[in-house]
This record gives C-alpha cells, structure tokens and sequence, in this order.
C-alpha cells in the first residue's frame, strides 16, 4: 500500500476567533485609546462587533461585560452608577499588553541591573579569573583552580600539599550600578492635529517602559512627567488615562522638572528621554505664558538649548524621540542634541518603541 500526500486548496478560516481573550485584547488596546474610558471603549468594541461578528449567539458582548466584572478588570463607578471604570488590575495589564506588544515577550531577571566596565567586590559573578588580592572575600576564591595551581606550582610530594597565597585565584564580579530615568511626554495640541494620533503610541511607549523596568530593572528608578504649557509629574498607573490638551509646548519646564527629580535622586547613572513630536513654543514668565507657535522662536530656542548645555555639565545625557519626519523640526532637534552631546532619533509611529528599548539598553551600560 503506497503512502503518500493529498494536496487541496487552502481555504482560510472566514470566521475569527471568538470568546473573551479575542475581545479582551481588543478592548484593552480601545480602552488605551480612550484613556480610560470604559463606556467609550465599550461603543467601539460593539461597532467592531456589528461590523466584523466578534460574538456568536454563544458569547455575546453581554457576556464579555460580565466576565470583565467577575474577573476583576472593570468596576462600577459609585459616583455615576450605570458607568464603569478600570480597575488596577486593568492598568497593569495595559502596562503589560504595551511591553508584549512594543518590546516582545521579556523574560523576567531576578537581578534587574546594568552593567558597568568595573570589576572587582561587586554585585554578579562573571566568567573572568585573577589572582587573589588583599581584601577579596573567601567566598570568591575558587578552590578547584586554586589547588590545580597549587599542584602545578609545588607538585605533590609524598602525602604533602603545599597551598601558598600566589596559587590562590578568584572570580572576577561585575559591579551593577542603579540607572535614574526621566521620561517626559509631550501632550501639546499638536499630537493629535492633522488626523495623526501621536499619544496613543506615545502613552504605548511609556506603559511599555514602566513595566520594563518593573520587571527586568527592578532596582532603577523611573519618573514620568508630561509638558504642555507646564510640566508636572504623574504616577505610573495614571498612564493609561493621559490624555492631550489644548496646550503649546513648553519644554524649558519639561526639562527644569526633569532635572530637579534627578538631582533628589543618589544613584550613579542618571539619564532623560524625551518623546515630542514638535519644537519649543512656550516659556512661563512671571507676567504669563510667553507663546509663538509660528517658527522657531529665538527667545524659547535659547533658554531650551540653555538647559541641555546644563544637563551636559552634570552629566545628564538627553535622548530625544522625535516622532515626526519634518526636516524643519529636525534641524532644531540636532541642534539640541549637539549642545547636550545627548541622542536623537526620528522615527515613525510604529518604530518608536523599539528606539526606545535599545537606546535603553544601551545607556543603562555607561559609566557616566
């Protein structure tokens, strides 16, 4: 009897998946968009419903809401009943979703610090030997090598084993150092003009980051601060919920804030991302705001260049994202990133988070 392969057309599949982790994903991608609004989100997901048959006479979107309650990710809101909202739960998966989504699956670390040049009585075991010095722990002397050194320098005589000092050698161990980040975000008007929604993938970007450092670097500090017309701090579980506002863009505060969270923090390595998609337009002066959204105003340029020469002389690198692809807006940026000695990147939308990542990575090996 002869084996073989039977060859047909391929068909694919016309329904799609159904049940609730096939709406949940979508939902939690809508409830980003919305910035927390769950009702909102909720009409998007039925409109998709109707338009493409996410649920069955089996699983309908009444059934998702329940499961959404009894699961634990939303919430009826006490002062407006009727109306739910997220729960922390939902934020942190949001975070989660982000990291999957922008940097792939990590795996988790249980040490969560980055690597400097230095060795020495430090804080991982690497694969480097050396001789024993004055001051080494015990515990890093490795015994096996030791006594092949030992026999090797002294051979075996008779039942005697001669062990001196100069046979000893011990594991090299590379110092981690603490890494303080500031992220700042720019949420002037001009992230979401032109039909372009710019904050969604920026918000992606900094949820991403929080629960990378959450999970791989656990040991860093990472502060999140957003600028319009001011600039101001926010928690990370308020992330999701950021929304952009009918403000210019005032970096000088941006950058002033930044700089003030880094000097209250004690560790080595100290280091502001910037993702912005425009140029400098506002300064805050004690008589008001002093605006000019037409050009590069002189006057902003300068006090915003003024700082990055500032953060440059204590050694705070600035790495600026800019997620728009006009060359007007980049001259300023390479002007920026020139007086910090800092980096830039110009970069799609959908490019941003992998910038990140690396550029992350990167600057967490410096010794500054």
């Amino acid at each position: 009897m002869a084996v073989g392969f039977r060859f047909r057309d391929f068909v694919p599949e016309d329904q799609p998946e159904k049940g609730f982790e096939s709406l949940f994903k979508l939902f939690m991608q809508l409830v980003t968009i919305t910035s927390g609004d769950v009702g909102e989100a909720l009409q998007w997901l039925n409109e998709l419903d109707k338009q493409y048959g996410l649920t069955d006479d089996n699983y309908g979107m009444g059934n998702f809401i329940d499961d959404l309650k009894k699961k634990g990710y939303i919430d009826e809101n006490e002062q407006a009943k009727g109306e739910f909202k997220i729960t922390p739960k939902t934020e942190q998966g949001i975070r989660k979703s982000a990291l999957e989504e922008i940097f792939g699956k990590l795996k988790k670390s249980s040490t969560g610090n980055h690597r400097t040049p230095h060795t020495g009585q430090g804080d991982e075991q690497s694969t480097d030997l050396r001789e024993f010095r004055f001051g080494d722990s015990l515990e890093s002397i490795q015994m096996t090598e030791s006594i092949r050194n030992a026999q090797l320098n002294h051979g075996m005589d008779g039942d005697e084993f001669m062990l001196t000092e100069g046979d000893l050698e011990v594991r090299e161990n590379e110092h981690k150092s603490q890494t303080s980040t500031v992220l700042m975000i720019d949420i002037s008007h001009s992230m979401i003009l032109y039909g372009e929604d710019r904050i969604t993938p920026a918000k992606k970007v900094a949820m991403a980051l929080a629960e990378l450092v959450k999970q791989k670097y656990p040991k860093d500090f990472l502060d999140v601060i957003v600028f319009g017309n001011d600039a101001w701090q926010i928690e990370i579980k308020d992330l999701p919920y950021l929304q952009v506002g009918p403000y210019h863009t005032n970096t000088v505060a941006g950058l002033e804030l930044a700089m003030d969270l880094l000097r209250k923090r004690k560790t080595p390595n100290k280091q502001i991302f910037m993702i912005t998609d425009g140029k400098p337009t506002c300064l805050k002066e004690p008589g008001g705001y002093y605006k000019n959204s037409f050009g590069l105003d002189r006057k902003v340029v300068n006090k915003t260049l003024n700082l990055a020469a500032a953060a440059r002389r204590v050694k705070i690198p600035i790495t600026t994202f800019m997620i728009t692809s006009d060359p007007y807006l980049q001259k300023f940026v390479e002007e920026f990133t020139e007086v910090n000695q800092g980096k830039a990147y110009y970069s799609g939308l959908q490019g941003l988070g992998h910038l990140v990542f690396e550029d992350y990575k990167k600057n967490r090996r410096k010794t500054l």
